[in-house]
């Protein structure tokens, strides 16, 4: 029996009890694997939960970390491998097996031109985006973080449709990448940078559109090159469709059943099963129970199909699990009613600006990398001193010269929903402020005058802000001394409630250095594979640079076919 011919893209193998060397749960990084598969001649099938093909990656900024590849050696980066371990020991630190990393770095290289060989991806070095701890031995603040060239998604042809909506909407069609992304946001303050990108994306736009193109940029674009990629090879993709079960044989995974339409179909894989579906961003059971009862439900910024199923389908076939506890957290200004939340990127890195708790005080560099972030919030709970609410304290300049939520642009007024339902405050005077958003006055207003004389000569005594590399990447280059630091002395005065989000949970299946399903012992389960989000960070408790989520996803897809194929 088959289903309706729009699940399957493209429709080369009806929906039924089948056969292939190689089955990919997932299209997010799955696609590399099975596009590295199949470059090696295998017969692979993937199939998606949801109806759209993307995952998580369609979600995404679509950076890409990739240390010592080629991307970095054409543009003259100067990185090298032997660096890059360096930088990754120091970070992981030992919160994962080192040899992790180390495969994850010997194989950057063969990933990017098996890439570049099976899809239309151009990718080129976000240069200046430094490593989020390049201060430690190896680090880079040149960085190491590259991005897809936005791309044309009308080569996806009647399939274009299926590709998943990224996170922002935008009215008028700018296909912007994140090293654009910095200078858009200063285009009040550095307009020289900011208005020439904003024509430059507004004619491949506008423009594309009048030619019958549909430019995109970040993840949309890096999802579109490997879903491209997919229908080239000729890569069945079976969406709306779940994974039910795992097939063992002798202690061998051999297959899956899948369920689509209400029937169940069998599916053999000779070569093994790739358990590429994400993490457990959405199963506010496992979130609660794994990382903090306070975390707000369906806050995460992950594919809403993302609810543990593949993790949980491994440790029924005896996989152990490993890093549960950690997320790639992602500070967010809090959602309106029945909304979502709003990311904040740069926000936290501008002068003007900090971030107190429902004391009235700081309590970390607001400038971290988002990670980092949200591990001194969850520290805090641990630690019997929670972050109960989170509240971002701005002055009128700020307003006036930056973007704010990615839908405020400079002397945009706050919308009056906002207002409306207590996610902010406005008030001329900063005790009233304090009143306002429910913090101790005097407590609040001592935390001020502390801040204050400390950015006035450009410091941060208490939490070093501005002090690394990736903080000053996203301050104003026109403050000075530093970039992350001004004094808020004039009114009106602003206070938005933010919480913590996430781009996805980062704990999942312990696997080894070639992606392969480990139980609790150490032993492997033969047969049985697991990338990106649904295994355990390969990086242990860190994130490394932007982009160091998907890269590894991507790596290790590549790593799964070279070990599938020996198999």
């Amino acid at each position: 029996m088959t289903t309706a011919h729009s699940s399957t893209i493209p429709t080369g193998l009806p929906v039924c009890d089948t056969t292939v060397d190689l089955l990919v749960v997932g299209t997010g990084t799955g696609m590399a694997a099975a596009l590295a598969a199949r470059e090696r001649g295998m017969s692979v099938l993937i199939v998606e939960k949801s109806s759209v093909v993307g995952g998580s990656t369609a979600r995404s900024g679509g950076a890409l970390w990739l240390p010592a590849s080629p991307v970095l050696a054409e543009a003259g980066a100067g990185d090298d491998t032997s660096r890059a371990q360096t930088y990754l020991e120091s970070v992981v630190a030992g919160t994962t097996s080192a040899a992790r990393a180390t495969a994850f770095l010997e194989n950057v290289a063969p990933t990017v031109q098996m890439l570049r060989r099976m899809t239309p991806m151009r990718l080129f070095w976000a240069k200046d985006y430094s490593d989020y701890h390049s201060e430690e031995p190896g680090g880079s603040a040149a960085g190491r973080t590259c991005e897809c060239r936005p791309l044309d998604t009308s080569i996806l042809g009647e399939y274009r449709s299926r590709l998943r909506p990224g996170v922002m909407k935008v009215s008028v069609p700018m296909p912007t990448t994140g090293a654009d992304y910095r200078w858009l946001n200063l285009m009040a303050r550095v307009p020289r940078k900011g208005l020439p990108l904003i024509a430059k994306r507004l004619a491949q736009g506008v423009g594309g559109l009048l030619l019958g193109r549909r430019y995109v940029a970040g993840g949309q674009a890096l999802a579109a090159a490997l879903f491209s990629g997919m229908l080239k090879a000729g890569i069945p993709i079976w969406t709306d469709t779940t994974l039910t079960r795992l097939i063992v044989e002798d202690g061998r995974v051999v297959g899956a059943v899948v369920e689509q339409g209400g029937q169940d179909y069998t599916i053999t894989a000779s070569r093994g099963v790739v358990l590429a579906a994400g993490g457990f961003d959405h199963s506010m059971e496992m979130r609660w129970k794994f990382q903090s009862e306070a975390l707000e439900s369906h806050a995460s910024l992950g594919a809403d199909t993302n609810t543990g199923d593949a993790i949980r389908l491994g440790q029924d076939v005896g996989a152990a699990i490993d890093l549960m506890e950690q997320s790639w957290w992602f500070p967010a200004v809090a959602p309106l009613p029945g909304g979502a939340p709003a990311v904040m990127l740069a926000e936290r890195s501008l002068p003007g600006s900090f971030i107190v708790d429902q004391c009235g005080d700081r309590f970390t560099n607001e400038s971290a990398d988002y990670m980092s972030f949200g591990q001194r919030v969850l520290d805090r709970e641990h630690g019997g001193n929670p972050v109960e609410t989170m509240w971002i304290v701005f002055d009128q300049q700020y307003r006036n010269s930056y973007v704010f939520a990615a839908e405020l642009f400079p002397r945009m007024p706050i919308p009056q929903s906002w207002y409306d339902a207590g996610i902010a405050h406005r008030s001329d005077d900063l005790g009233d402020l304090a009143e306002a958003i429910g913090v101790p006055r005097d407590r609040f207003l001592h935390n001020v005058s502390r801040f204050n004389g400390g950015a006035s000569v450009g410091d941060d005594p208490d939490f070093h802000r501005g002090r690394s590399a990736y903080d000053r990447y996203y301050g104003d280059p026109t403050i000075t001394p530093n970039p992350n630091l001004r004094p808020l002395i004039k009114g009106p005065f602003y206070a938005v409630k933010m919480i913590l989000s996430d781009l996805g949970t980062c704990g999942g299946l312990r696997v080894d250095d070639r992606a392969r399903v480990l139980r609790e012992d150490g032993g492997v389960i033969d047969g049985l594979y697991a990338l990106g989000n649904t295994a355990a960070n390969a990086f242990g408790a860190s994130y490394p640079g932007a982009g160091a989520t998907i890269a590894q996803g991507l790596v290790y897809g590549y790593i799964v076919a070279e070990t599938a194929a020996h198999s």
